[in-house]
């Protein structure tokens, strides 16, 4: 049924992809404005919707960066209820701020997490009092041009068809892969091998001027809503009741199947804010279950719009664990990766220094 209706909106996604050739187009000769900084801007995105793995990679940088440096993040701050500019502080909710900013505080207190529709007047505010701007999803936002750019292809969607929206998921051409510096396939298999590697490789077709890495995920021991670590472990006797509301789930389907005995998921959209009803939901079919080794897990995302306000007394009555996620690289890459991003802020930070 897909199929056909993906036919049907082929002309929709010729006159999208005409509209956003014009527009790239605009932006690579000057019509339209792209603002460089002094400050070291490095941009995290991809080119289609949907879960690459942006945020895992935003906290790599954020790790790697901030014992030596004066990091912010930046994201739109998607679904929130605010506008305008914002700096997060702890009681921030994620209808304040949105889910991803959200974590991010959520994982590191003492970074500026900061929002804004506008990037440009985002990192405006933020160049003052700060060494380096991390962009979370800003691939497209031609208005800014960053310092360093990070393009993140999902292993498990390599090989669909590249259509544009709305018959594909690609919100660009696949040609705007030019734009990037680094180019990183995440969510691989620890073990991929070289075959595999140069078939990917051979897919993406790299620019010869973009460095090409490999990522996996690695799941870390859960934890409780608040962060702290739990004791509890996930065995083949264990039923598991999921709970998301994020783009990509199925490598954390996958890895939880290979734990339990059986998952039961409760699949929402990405960033579904959360009701009363979803919860009561989960609660009843929960409380039903027989088994007598039975967890319920989230994601890190979806706790911090589990963690809403309303919600509290309904979320309180029931023991949800966290699986958090790490992002990793492939067979030594990391420290290659690492040298380029840290070689990149460091030479930027003291030319800044020096002028």
């Amino acid at each position: 049924m897909f199929k056909y209706l993906r036919w049907l909106l082929l002309p929709f996604s010729w006159l999208y992809g005409i509209v956003v050739i014009i527009r790239n187009w605009c932006y690579n000769v000057g019509i339209f404005k792209s603002q460089s900084f002094a400050i070291p801007v490095i941009s995290v995105g991809n080119l289609d919707v949907g879960g690459a793995g942006k945020s895992p990679m935003t906290e790599y940088l954020v790790r790697l960066l901030k014992d030596h440096y004066k990091v912010a993040t930046l994201s739109r701050g998607y679904g929130r209820k605010t506008r305008g500019f914002l700096i997060a502080d702890a009681n921030n909710s994620a209808s304040e701020i949105g889910d991803e900013p959200a974590q991010f505080k959520h994982q590191f207190p003492e970074v500026t997490v900061a929002v804004c529709e506008k990037r440009v007047k985002g990192i405006e505010q933020l160049q003052q009092g700060h060494d380096v701007v991390i962009l979370d999803d800003a691939y497209q936002h031609r208005a800014v041009k960053p310092g360093l750019s990070i393009l993140l292809f999902d292993f498990n969607r390599i090989d669909e068809p590249q259509f544009l929206l709305p018959a594909g998921k690609l919100r660009e051409p696949f040609g705007g892969r030019k734009r990037a510096d680094m180019i990183v396939i995440t969510k691989c298999p620890p073990q991929l091998d070289a075959a595999e590697r140069e078939r990917v490789e051979t897919r993406i077709k790299p620019f010869s001027q973009q460095k090409l890495f490999f990522s996996c995920i690695s799941y870390l021991p859960l934890e409780d809503m608040q962060g702290n670590q739990s004791t509890v472990q996930i065995s083949h006797d264990t039923t598991v009741f999921l709970i998301t509301g994020i783009a990509s789930t199925a490598p954390l389907v996958d890895e939880l199947q290979k734990r339990a005995g059986q998952v039961i998921h409760h699949k929402y959209p990405d960033h579904h804010p959360y009701t009363l009803k979803n919860i009561a939901k989960l609660a009843d079919e929960f409380n039903a279950c027989k088994t007598l080794k039975k967890l319920l897990v989230t994601t890190q995302k979806d706790a911090q719009r589990l963690s809403e306000h309303a919600l509290h007394d309904a979320i309180e009555q029931l023991n949800i664990l966290v699986l958090p996620i790490r992002t990793g690289f492939l067979e030594g890459g990391g420290s290659q990766f690492d040298q380029m991003i840290e070689n990149y802020v460091r030479e930027h930070t003291t030319h800044n220094q020096l002028h």
